[in-house]
């Protein structure tokens, strides 16, 4: 019984910290995407 709980325990640890990350990289894609736009928008002014 233990050892269930523990191992269930740690998979629920694991996919918090997988949910996490998958938020992190997608607010990061944004703030890439968005830096792309400013550099494209400066290029067609010029």
């Amino acid at each position: 019984m233990k050892k269930t709980t523990s191992l269930l325990a740690l998979s629920l640890v694991s996919m918090a910290f997988l949910l996490a990350g998958c938020n992190t990289f997608r607010g990061l894609g944004q703030d890439v995407q968005k830096v792309g736009e400013k550099i494209e928008d400066s290029a067609k002014k010029k």
